[in-house]
């Protein structure tokens, strides 16, 4: 544990983050996993939930969570899946 307020600060903020990006990338990935569920299973909702994936997806890139290459390459294969 550090002794240096400032460094104890880091540390409190640093968990905050953490846990919000972990949340966040694990909400992306459940959207990607409900949409290859019901596009598998043909369910009328597959649009809706691939468009909700595909957002998910943008904004975890966007706060680089993931890399955009990889982000692109999960919305392709979602996408092509889909038709």
């Amino acid at each position: 544990m550090p002794n240096i307020k400032s460094a104890i600060k880091r540390v409190k903020t640093t968990q905050r983050k953490d846990a919000a990006n972990i949340s966040q990338k694990n909400d992306m990935r459940s959207a990607v996993k409900a949409a290859k569920a019901a596009i598998e299973n043909n369910a009328d909702n597959k649009g809706e939930l691939v468009s909700l994936a595909v957002k998910k997806i943008d904004k975890a890139s966007k706060n680089n969570l993931i890399h955009s290459n990889k982000a692109d390459r999960i919305k392709s294969s979602l996408m092509s899946k889909a038709n």
